[in-house]
């Protein structure tokens, strides 16, 4: 099989699971919960429980990944744990299709348990990249999958929104149907694009090892003993933070400063559809100028967009601000991803690679419950989403003090 083959065959599963993270978690979700099955609910707690939500599911994530990383590492098994994380991720959004007009609480069960599978999955996901890719390619793959993603997912996406505006154009009774109905086109769409993967991409073989927690004890003496590593881990934990929040919590953030659902599902749409040439650009600007200067590009827009949300007054700059952040949103998370897998030995990559989203998702538990509950004390959406200026101060300044070389050499052949 071609190495060309393995890459492809990588990306596509997140051409897939991307349909979760912008139909579900960014784009229906937000507004089904506030407008369907939470409408009774005052708004302020409507942001706490989303903002809880994904607290929860991301501290489950959080304490589960590290150790099964351990485990498939040593049993050569990271695509098992894949497809068990990916199974529950699309059975729970199918799911969803079930829960009716005022069961709240079933749609954040749901919604918990198909977050877990997501985030679980990446995480295994994330690891392969190491078999797939050499690490002068790393930037140029990884782009490709994050690229890939935000164009999959934005033209299901599109489907959906139309499904959602036009109801009658694809014999459905309402809105309401029809959302429910995408919720089912998602668990599809993830399921058949995930076979690829299972099918051609490779893994390592099973290595002697300890029992998971003593694995896990051994990595973290490992990361210990690598400065490069631990420093670009919490620098990462910080960063990240601000970035997985605004993916969350942006749509909510837009209803309550008074915005309609159809023009924030219009601003998404745009960052999926800007987001997959950017996040390619990012992979070769990567190339050009290092791929730490580039993150600093990205955490430079970050730190404006989040200056300029606390000011925002209209829709018009809701949509710039929209396409400000797909210009660098698949960059920050694709140069992140590749510049962290060459700091770490490729045949613990299950491992160092399940506390590097143990990070990731601890920073979801952080950023959501920071927004939320600012947002309750305070009355102000606006002041909750400025607190995230300090994640990507801090995250930075953190990265700016990472000493490792940087690759060069030839591109990827994609």
């Amino acid at each position: 099989m071609s190495a060309r083959k393995r890459r492809w065959s990588w990306a596509l599963y997140d051409w897939g699971n991307s349909a979760f993270a912008t139909t579900v978690l960014a784009g229906f979700f937000p507004i089904f919960f506030n407008e369907y099955w939470a409408a009774d609910v005052a708004p302020q707690t409507q942001t706490l429980y989303q903002g809880l939500t994904a607290t929860v599911a991301s501290i489950v994530v959080m304490l589960l990944v590290p150790w099964l990383g351990a485990i498939a590492d040593r049993r050569a098994a990271k695509k098992r744990f894949l497809g068990a994380f990916t199974a529950m991720g699309v059975l729970s959004t199918a799911a969803l299709y079930l829960v009716a007009q005022g069961q709240w609480g079933w749609a954040i069960g749901l919604s918990i348990v198909g977050r877990i599978g997501f985030f679980g999955s990446v995480s295994f996901y994330d690891s392969l990249l190491v078999h797939v890719a050499s690490p002068r390619e790393m930037d140029r793959v990884s782009a490709l999958g994050y690229g890939l993603g935000y164009l999959g997912g934005g033209l299901l996406f599109a489907v959906n929104v139309a499904m959602a505006l036009k109801p009658a154009w694809f014999g459905l009774p309402d809105a309401a149907f029809a959302t429910r109905v995408a919720f089912l086109m998602v668990a599809v769409w993830w399921l058949v694009f995930s076979v690829p993967l299972f099918r051609n991409v490779p893994e390592g073989s099973p290595r002697a090892g300890q029992s998971g927690w003593r694995e896990l004890l051994s990595t973290l003496r490992q990361i210990r003993r690598h400065r490069a590593v631990w420093m670009f881990l919490i620098a990462y934990w910080l960063y990240i933070d601000g970035v997985d929040t605004i993916i969350v919590m942006a749509v909510d953030f837009g209803m309550k400063l008074g915005f309609e659902s159809g023009n924030l599902i219009a601003a998404l749409l745009m960052v999926q559809f800007i987001g997959f040439p950017a996040a390619l650009f990012f992979g070769w600007l990567g190339d050009r100028i290092g791929t730490k200067h580039a993150i600093f590009v990205a955490l430079g827009v970050y730190a404006g967009v989040t200056l300029w949300a606390y000011f925002l007054q209209t829709v018009m700059q809701f949509y710039l601000m929209a396409a400000a952040i797909g210009c660098v949103q698949g960059g920050i998370q694709s140069l992140s991803r590749s510049y962290y897998a060459r700091l770490i030995p490729a045949d613990r990559a299950g491992e160092f690679f399940g506390f590097y989203n143990m990070l990731g998702k601890f920073a979801a538990v952080l950023g959501p419950a920071v927004v939320g509950v600012t947002a309750q004390l305070s009355g102000s959406p606006r002041l909750a989403i400025l607190t995230l200026l300090l994640f990507f101060v801090a995250g930075g300044w953190l990265l700016g003090r990472v000493r490792a070389p940087e690759t060069d050499g030839e591109a990827a052949v994609l």
